[in-house]
């Protein structure tokens, strides 16, 4: 099994280069530095010696891959390529427009992001698990047909009417929660318990049908039959080989959760104002922040690259034909 786990470190590593390179490729040379400053200045009134003198505040004054006028290794080094793109292997992601530290910030932003993000996942994952199981041991019954008509339904509802709905009912009329803000501490608790609470009901409807579908496709397997005729309930065999089989592609889908999970959601930290790395992106964007924006990108990009090994690791405690 070590062999297995290396060799799957040793495939992110080419993956994360070509990430890297990609992202470099996109900000710098289809955009060009000069593209960025127009952005940034603006269209209208921009001579040559403002666009280079912005350049020149951000770095971007620099060759993109190799500097001949410089002595040594700085030929290499000194050039925007290394500055801001190597760099980010060590998560050294520079300064934003305005002076900040982005490494700073996106620790200090990655706090709330969690806050909201793991309780969804933890609570959302185990709760569509449960009704997709609930649903599969009363299949072909009333209960089972009313849970699909639900799970349509929830599934049809835009995101933005729980957002909404939520704020407007718990919010405004009930004054439970905050409509929006952030506190650190204990007191953060009344501040995410609704986005948590709405991300948990948004993602019932379609979690119950995919999980639902995983495990009756289990349920007509051959093994399943075997379990039945041993004299096994319809209980032991759906938590004891059906949901216990059922995992494998139940780890796939959660691997695209897990970039979430630490940049956050984009529009609920947006609606409910929290300070999260979801808030920091979408500011960023508006805000035409290029280094934000560039940090965002190759971190969600390590992120997914990380999820991904964890799946495969995490399959070898489900599948013993990885394991040996």
């Amino acid at each position: 099994m070590s062999a297995y786990i290396l060799r799957r470190i040793l495939y992110a590593i080419p993956i994360l280069i070509g990430v890297n390179l990609l992202t470099f490729t996109l900000f710098f040379v289809v955009n060009s530095p000069d593209d960025m400053a127009r952005a940034h200045l603006g269209t209208k009134y921009v001579t040559p010696a403002m666009i280079q003198a912005w350049k020149r505040e951000h770095g971007y004054d620099k060759p993109l891959l190799y500097n001949s006028s410089a002595p040594g290794l700085g030929r290499v080094t000194d050039t925007i390529f290394f500055t801001q793109s190597v760099d980010m292997f060590a998560f050294r992601f520079g300064r934003s427009d305005d002076g900040r530290d982005i490494g700073r910030d996106i620790r200090a932003r990655m706090g709330p992001s969690l806050e909201i993000q793991l309780p969804v996942f933890v609570i959302g994952l185990a709760t569509n698990i449960t009704f997709a199981l609930l649903t599969v041991f009363f299949r072909a019954t009333y209960l089972d047909l009313a849970g699909t008509v639900l799970s349509v339904a929830l599934m049809s509802i835009s995101g933005l009417f729980y957002i909404i709905a939520g704020q407007y009912l718990f919010a405004i009329v009930l004054r439970l929660v905050p409509i929006s803000g952030y506190a650190g501490g204990v007191e953060s608790f009344k501040f995410v318990a609704l986005p948590v609470a709405i991300g948990v009901v948004a993602g019932v409807g379609s979690g119950t049908r995919w999980y639902r579908t995983l495990f009756l496709e289990e349920s007509g397997k051959d093994y399943v039959r075997t379990a039945r005729a041993k004299g096994l309930s319809e209980a032991q065999v759906l938590f004891r080989h059906v949901l216990r089989n059922g995992m494998i592609p139940i780890l796939t889908g959660a691997v695209v959760v897990i970039p979430t999970l630490f940049m956050g959601s984009l529009i609920m930290e947006s609606f409910f104002g929290i300070p999260g790395l979801g808030s920091y992106t979408i500011d960023a964007i508006q805000s035409q922040d290029f280094g934000i924006v560039r940090a965002m990108v190759f971190l969600g990009s390590v992120l997914y690259i990380v999820g991904l090994l964890l799946t495969d690791l995490s399959y070898t405690l489900f599948d013993p034909r990885v394991r040996f």
